[in-house]
């Protein structure tokens, strides 16, 4: 295949997904990482794609951009449903559950509708109207209010203050980015406040996130690797990532179309 045939394909997936890993490239042209790089280095120069760690995404996801609820519903639905619904295996009838805003937490709300007996604390319109949609006596959902940003989540100060007044068991959150030296990221920074304050008032703390997030930047931090208690992603991270994430979180949870029961390792202990 010609290089020029070959990085038309490559376009096109990256159009198509949003995001790619170099090693899935790899893997779809039978190609080595090198000729791949090449590759991405061409578009990149052409403006065509932005390279990141490990991959490429469309143009315009700088650290500041924040795609709209509708545009992130429709990217990686197979492994955010995946996702989901081991998250949901995590959750016990009868606990207080902190759910913020996103489109993979979203896909948590739907799973979360099987579990008898829970109250769930959340920030994001889009889930609390599907927690709401039965009816159920036995479900309690609380919606902190604030301002709306362009992913239906509600933050600022009024969803801070509410936050700061309640106690859950367990948080799940969902995040726009996750590297190694900035941790888990947003482009919106009083979400990231919002967030923080979601932490605080959470005994436990589980990230939700598929494998595009690694790699990718927000504007503002909300919270280091080592400060959450666990991450439900899938096999599509690179080795490398799981190696980092293994490193500083305790338990990672990688779940996969066709993998049976989730993957989990637990980071290795410090002597």
């Amino acid at each position: 295949m010609l290089a020029g045939q070959r990085q038309l394909l490559i376009l096109k997936e990256v159009r198509r997904r949003g995001a790619v890993r170099v090693s899935e490239l790899t893997e779809l042209l039978n190609v080595s990482d090198m000729t791949i790089r090449r590759d991405l280095d061409a578009l990149s120069a052409s403006g065509l794609v932005d390279k990141v760690h490990g991959g490429a995404t469309v143009p315009g996801r700088l650290s500041a951009d924040e795609p709209g609820f509708e545009a992130k519903s429709t990217r990686q639905l197979e492994e955010k449903d995946a996702i989901a619904r081991a998250a949901a295996e995590l959750v016990e009838p009868g606990q207080a559950i902190g759910l913020t805003a996103g489109t993979t937490t979203w896909r948590l709300a739907h799973h979360l509708l099987d579990v008898p007996h829970l109250t769930v604390v959340t920030n994001s319109i889009q889930a609390a109207s599907i927690l709401d949609r039965n009816r159920r006596p036995d479900l309690t959902v609380v919606l902190t209010g604030g301002v709306r940003t362009p992913s239906d989540a509600l933050v600022g100060p009024v969803a801070v203050t509410t936050l700061r007044s309640l106690h859950v068991d367990v948080l799940f959150m969902g995040v726009h980015g996750m590297t190694a030296d900035a941790g888990f990221t947003t482009p919106n920074l009083l979400e990231s406040e919002t967030d923080q304050a979601f932490i605080a008032s959470a005994q436990r703390v589980v990230v939700i996130a598929d494998h595009t997030k690694w790699g990718v930047r927000g504007l503002s931090r909300i919270v280091a690797l080592e400060e959450v208690n666990a991450l439900v992603s899938d096999t599509g991270l690179a080795d490398d990532a799981k190696t980092v994430l293994a490193e500083h979180i305790d338990e990672l949870i990688l779940v996969g179309e066709n993998s049976g029961r989730p993957r989990r390792r637990a980071r290795a202990a410090v002597s």
